[in-house]
């Protein structure tokens, strides 16, 4: 929705002076920032990516190949005017801080520099972090920055999204003085962010027409905006299960919380006491001991600022929070399986034993394999067998060696595997020689 005039202001005029849409907004934001900071002298950014690293991590980011297009489009501009701009991923990373050259090195002094996480998590309100938040346009003027080192300064920022999932590829910034709360400032930005936003576009679309997928999104890309449940490939030796808040912070879960939460995500009508703790042990689960678990999850809930997440009577969720494995089920039933394979990044909770969490990952897995197997091209399914457990899939070692040309080198590897895994290749249909 675009920003009007007055909002943008942050002041409504009828009604003599108070907060706006953006004084509101800013509130809210300083809300958050007490409860997860505590206090402004904790707003201190971090190096979220070492600075010898910062050159090959902005060449993998999603919003990495842009960059040449930002510089044309802005930095002449933000430079004749005292300002300096900057790109930050999804997570709020900063991946690119240029312009003037004396305010570049006064917000290099308060860690406003490539690699810095700027998120709201890390550095409370300011306009880069608050906008993931929100997903929308943010201005912070000075002292309304939550970290005493930003208040000299003021900031615009606009998220660019990917026009097809809605997800949130990133946020494009500018810093200075007053002018860079201006709505010049804005409408400057808003025009780069469109530009971004129509060039990934068709960048997707032509990188889905060759038959291969466009990268591995990140979480905001996928279009968890708001909170969003992540359980696939999550448990040892990989990242813990979480529910992703926005502007880069997490809840961490336990195995037991964490399959809670995946068996009421797939049930929005909620489960009686006994339906749940069926779900969770071959067993059951005496209510007694799933009251008591609950009750832990509920503070755990508390504790991130997610109050009412759980409900009871029947147990269930509010319908805020979406799963990744939803997200996933719904591409595929919309035919996207491409990026539906970009999100497996493995089985469902792979470490859980129960009863419920075993089907719902079977179904996981089944539905987009059988998607690949009916539709999938060459570049899916490699991409299928090189997941971890999927190397010896003989159905779509089968299928890939039908789609690869008569002189691919990858056809002799395939055929030794199939040959391993006691498949003849020779006795099969022809077009598999």
């Amino acid at each position: 929705m675009p920003v009007q005039r007055d909002q943008w202001r942050g002041r409504s005029p009828e009604r003599g002076g108070a907060p706006g849409r953006m004084g509101e907004i800013i509130a809210a934001s300083r809300h958050r920032s007490e409860r997860s900071l505590g206090s402004p002298a904790l707003a201190v950014p971090r190096a979220a990516v070492a600075g010898d690293d910062v050159s090959a991590w902005r060449r993998e980011g999603a919003l990495g190949p842009f960059l040449p297009m930002l510089e044309q489009l802005l930095l002449e501009a933000v430079e004749d005017a005292g300002l300096v701009v900057a790109l930050a991923d999804a997570e709020g990373r900063l991946m690119w801080v240029d312009g003037d050259r004396r305010t570049r090195a006064r917000v290099a002094d308060m860690g406003f520099v490539p690699g810095a996480d700027w998120s709201e998590p890390s550095m409370g309100t300011s306009a880069p972090g608050t906008a993931l938040v929100v997903g929308d346009a943010v201005r912070v003027v000075e002292e309304e920055h939550y970290a005493p080192a930003v208040h000299p300064f003021s900031c615009t920022a606009v998220p660019i999204r990917d026009l097809d999932s809605g997800g949130v590829l990133g946020v494009l910034d500018v810093t200075g003085g007053p002018r860079a709360a201006s709505v010049q400032s804005l409408a400057l930005l808003r025009a780069a962010a469109l530009a971004v936003e129509s060039e990934f576009r068709m960048r997707t679309i032509a990188g889905e027409r060759r038959g291969r997928p466009h990268r591995a999104p990140t979480a905001r890309e996928e279009g968890e905006d708001g909170l969003a449940l992540r359980l696939l490939g999550r448990g040892v030796g990989a990242a813990a299960p979480e529910i992703a808040t926005g502007g880069g912070g997490a809840i961490r879960l336990g195995l037991r919380h964490a399959e809670i939460l995946a068996l009421l995500s797939r049930r929005p009508e909620g489960l009686t006491s006994g339906e749940l703790g069926a779900l969770l042990h071959e067993d059951g689960v005496r209510p007694v001991t799933l009251r008591a678990e609950l009750v832990r999850l509920r503070q755990v809930l508390g504790a991130g600022g997610l109050e009412g997440l759980l409900r009871s009577r029947p147990y269930r969720l509010a319908p805020s929070l979406r799963s990744d494995v939803d997200r996933l089920l719904a591409e595929v039933d919309r035919g996207a399986h491409r990026r539906a394979l970009r999100r497996y990044r493995g089985p469902v909770l792979p470490d859980s034993a129960a009863p419920g969490v075993v089907d719902l990952r079977e179904q996981v897995r089944g539905t987009l394999r059988e998607a690949l197997l009916a539709n999938g091209g060459a570049e899916s399914l490699t991409d299928w067998l090189g997941i971890p457990g999927n190397e010896d899939d003989a159905e779509a070692l089968l299928a890939l060696l039908r789609l690869l040309p008569p002189r691919s080198p990858k056809r002799s590897a395939i055929r030794a595997r199939l040959d391993g895994l006691g498949r003849n290749v020779h006795a099969t249909p022809p077009g598999l020689g």
